[in-house]
């Protein structure tokens, strides 16, 4: 396989996997031996095994770190500080990019971390358009708290949660936070729930008299 004939079949994808090019009468350990030449050259670069994205200048489309992120880790969705810097519901940047699984933790070189949640918490996510027809798995704003939350020590507090410095509080379904809580049946998650009902509501309260 040639080089251009990849670039054909890759096409606009921002990521693509082995198995695309396995297709047909190919040669299995050829293909694998040509992309590790494109790798070692920089033409392309391996995300993990079997998976890959095309380099500059040859990148069509450039990878939106969320959906790298699911790509990395199939059946994981974006949270935590990511998902909330990403509603802005937090003034920060994060450059890393935080993702929840099922299955075991993980931690990429590049950025990219996995905690785990147990299967029961595992919900509360949706499927986001984040660049053009880049479609990710990301956590609700409510349940990117309620994660976040859940994987930090002593975080049920109402100092901790002014610390993340908060804002446009006015974004929460403020039902469906609790919801989400009741539902987890855990009560770190239901302090969580009224200590954040309480911050949006003073930054409501303070709205107000501004205006």
């Amino acid at each position: 396989m040639k080089f251009a004939e990849l670039l054909s079949l890759v096409g606009d994808q921002p990521v693509f996997e082995t198995g695309l090019l396995l297709a047909g009468n190919v040669d299995p350990n050829d293909v694998r031996r040509q992309l590790s030449r494109w790798v070692h050259t920089g033409k392309i670069r391996q995300l993990r095994r079997g998976l890959y994205m095309s380099a500059p200048p040859y990148q069509n489309v450039v990878p939106h770190p969320f959906l790298i992120a699911n790509a990395l880790m199939p059946g994981s969705y974006v949270s935590e500080q990511s998902a909330l810097a990403y509603y802005g519901l937090i003034p920060e940047y994060t450059p890393r990019t935080l993702s929840v699984t099922m299955s075991r933790p993980a931690q990429w070189e590049d950025g990219f971390v996995f905690r785990h949640l147990a299967p029961h918490l595992f919900f509360g996510y949706q499927s986001i358009e984040v660049a053009q027809r880049q479609h990710v798995f990301v956590a609700h704003p409510e349940k990117a708290l309620l994660d976040l939350a859940h994987l930090t020590p002593n975080s049920d507090s109402l100092k901790y949660l002014s610390q993340l410095r908060l804002q446009n509080l006015e974004r929460l379904n403020l039902d469906r936070l609790y919801g989400f809580a009741e539902r987890a049946g855990k009560p770190k998650w239901k302090r969580v729930a009224h200590q954040v009902i309480v911050l949006a509501r003073q930054e409501e309260s303070e709205y107000e008299e501004l205006r």
